[in-house]
């Protein structure tokens, strides 16, 4: 028979890595929360409209790695490949505009592009999503990016580096993407095949192309950042000096556009060179028409996402220490109730507890407490004994209640010892 296997570009995540991602998970959750940001899901699977209207016909996403597929009543469905358009159709969907403004929420989940596998990047991957919207103050703009910073520090990824620009606004967007045009056409014969076939469609993407003749043109191409309304250069300034303010280093780039068309205004984007080429931890920016694009009034915008599986190749192999752990072990066959119990009392009271279930001998069932780092042992048999595994000294309970106590008392002698 067959040997099956996980489909290519995705991943089984076992349990050692699986806590080092719940415990990313649960920094992102305490460093947002403290910033009034409440979880919040939305469907693996939306109409394919939400993408193509949301991220764009031009864009890659919508061009080339979309999972979509039809439901049995014909209508187009998609995996989605990013969280923001769906949290603005929920954002329109639920009348959220009537909240308290700015609405800010974030979410942790999987998310499906078809694209060629590689280190730190699956076609099923698992990114962190926050979003403010409701208002463009540009000091949501700044609170993202530093909440962001702070999650990749405490997430351990080390030395990195913020790169910022600005998009603009729509109109101002506009007037730069026909200048930009017009460049493009005027040195056509030294372009990417690809880039000459997606000029009118997506101009920007030149700036990324890896192709030589490319970026030798791109050298001398029209900035964005050089054109900016006053109201958009202003805002861009203001976002720069608290993140100034806040202490936090940025570099300046022109060319940084993101691969998403809903952004405006204020784009940025982390990177570390543990990654290597792929260097990216994760970024965002502002899209103030999102949601006016998906049928909803105007309504501004600003989100980040970042990718687990990127935070964790650069913070490398390091095992998120588990809450000590405490071991109950049978010297009597007819034990097993009472453990199932005393289990249950134990992680009541908070500890993290495991028992024998698989019918070592005794000396196996102190082996196996080895194995999962137990401080402590409890020994069932004519009594109930406590056995200290560092010291190997033993107590004795005098009943399953006293057990608890027993346990704080070995464990705070091995915490002043340490």
């Amino acid at each position: 028979m067959k040997k099956l296997q996980a489909p290519r570009g995705t991943l089984d995540v076992l349990p050692q890595d699986a806590r080092r991602r719940l415990k990313v998970i649960a920094t992102a959750d305490e460093v947002l929360s403290r910033a009034g940001y409440e979880p919040m899901e939305t469907p693996v699977f939306e109409d394919t409209e939400v993408f193509a209207r949301g991220v764009g016909e031009s864009t890659d996403i919508v061009q080339k790695e979309m999972f979509t597929f039809e439901d049995k009543a014909g209508r187009s469905l998609t995996l989605r490949p990013e969280a923001t358009a769906g949290i603005c159709r929920a954002y329109i969907e639920h009348g959220m505009h009537k909240l308290a403004q700015p609405v800010k929420v974030w979410y942790a989940g999987p998310f499906f592009r078809h694209e060629a596998p590689q280190a730190g990047r699956f076609r099923q991957f698992t990114q962190i999503d926050a979003e403010a919207i409701g208002s463009d103050d540009p000091s949501l703009d700044a609170e993202l990016i530093l909440l962001l910073d702070e999650i990749l520090e405490l997430a351990g990824t080390g030395p990195r580096r913020l790169r910022l620009s600005s998009l603009g606004s729509r109109d101002t967007r506009a007037e730069y993407l026909e200048e930009l045009k017009r460049f493009l056409r005027a040195r056509e014969d030294e372009l990417s095949e690809e880039v000459r076939a997606r000029i009118d469609q997506n101009p920007l993407r030149a700036f990324d192309a890896d192709h030589p003749g490319t970026q030798a043109v791109m050298k001398e191409a029209p900035l964005l950042l050089d054109r900016l309304a006053a109201d958009d250069a202003e805002h861009f300034a203001a976002v720069r000096a608290l993140l100034d303010m806040a202490g936090l280093e940025h570099e300046l780039d022109p060319t940084l556009v993101r691969g998403l068309d809903y952004y405006t205004r204020t784009v940025f984007e982390f990177e570390s060179d543990r990654l290597g080429a792929q260097a990216a931890l994760g970024g965002g920016g502002r899209y103030d028409g999102l949601i006016e694009e998906l049928g909803g009034p105007p309504t501004p915008g600003v989100g980040f996402a970042a990718g687990i599986e990127r935070i964790l190749l650069a913070a490398g192999d390091v095992t998120p220490e588990r809450q000590p752990t405490v071991f109950i072990a049978m010297a009597k066959p007819d034990s097993g109730r009472l453990a199932f119990q005393l289990a249950g009392l134990l992680r009541r009271e908070g500890f993290r507890t495991e028992m024998e279930q698989a019918g070592r001998s005794m000396k196996g069932q102190l082996k196996q407490a080895d194995r999962v780092g137990a401080y402590a042992t409890v020994i069932l048999g004519d009594t109930i004994e406590v056995k200290d595994m560092s010291s190997g000294e033993q107590q004795e309970a005098s009943s399953p209640a006293d057990v608890p106590s027993l346990l704080r008392s070995v464990h705070e002698r091995e915490a002043s010892a340490t």
